[in-house]
């Protein structure tokens, strides 16, 4: 952990699948920037954060961090099973 630390990556250790422990990497006693745009990003794609608390702990604004989710993969509209046939039957046939 301590050299993925040195290299500015989060480590995350989980127990049977659940996350346990995470390291984030300090530039000068603070989080590295980078470090806090991945926390940041791996919080609201395990879905326990919302995108505004995400912005906030990256430091970016709402449009940022939604641009940013995007290029890293992680969708911020999120439908649950069922919900996009009741939106789509909510326009008619």
């Amino acid at each position: 952990m301590l050299d993925d630390a040195h290299r500015g990556q989060i480590t995350i250790v989980t127990t049977d699948g659940q996350a346990v422990l995470m390291t984030v990497p300090l530039e000068n006693g603070a989080p590295v920037p980078g470090a806090l745009l991945d926390l940041a990003a791996q919080l609201y794609d395990s879905e326990r954060i919302s995108l505004g608390r995400a912005a906030e702990i990256a430091g970016l604004a709402y449009a940022d961090m939604m641009d940013e989710l995007g290029r890293r993969g992680i969708a911020t509209i999120r439908l649950r099973p069922g919900e996009l046939e009741r939106e789509l039957a909510a326009f008619g046939p």
